[in-house]
């Protein structure tokens, strides 16, 4: 296993990024104007985070919370 990878829908990304930046001490390796990630090295994971948005055609409308997770 290379790291544990979780996907987190939110209605604030801004609120979002401050919140995992302060817990993981560390900023996101990449931000976007939808989305942030950070690839951690201490744990091993993956975190993106998607702010609200909406839905695509292939799924029921997007709301808050954790979207997917697995192992890479």
């Amino acid at each position: 296993m290379k790291r544990m990878h979780v996907h987190v829908a939110v209605d604030d990304l801004q609120r979002s990024i401050r919140f995992y930046s302060a817990l993981f001490a560390a900023e996101p390796s990449i931000t976007k104007p939808d989305y942030a990630k950070w690839m951690l090295e201490d744990p091993r994971v993956k975190l993106r985070n998607l702010s609200a948005g909406p839905p695509s055609r292939s799924r029921s409308p997007r709301h808050s919370g954790r979207r997917h997770g697995g192992i890479e």
